[in-house]
């Protein structure tokens, strides 16, 4: 099973910038951002990628991550 990983956390360090203050100047709420960063979020919308991604002065690439997960065996 494959999975997508959320980099927000060392984004935000680098930049020294606080959740809060990302969620206000993207334009999305603290608690959706939270589900983000907390990789429990099922989707994203481009344009919220887009925001993210001018804030923070990044790439996609530099905010999601796709790596290998636990694989499932069948019973």
């Amino acid at each position: 099973m494959s999975q997508i990983e959320v980099r927000l956390d060392r984004l935000l360090l680098e930049r020294k910038m606080t959740l809060a203050e990302l969620a206000d100047r993207v334009g999305v709420t603290y608690a959706n951002l939270s589900i983000l960063k907390n990789n429990h979020a099922r989707a994203i919308r481009f344009s919220t990628l887009e925001r993210l991604c001018e804030v923070l002065e990044c790439q996609p690439g530099d905010l999601l991550h796709f790596g290998e997960g636990p694989t499932e065996l069948a019973p």
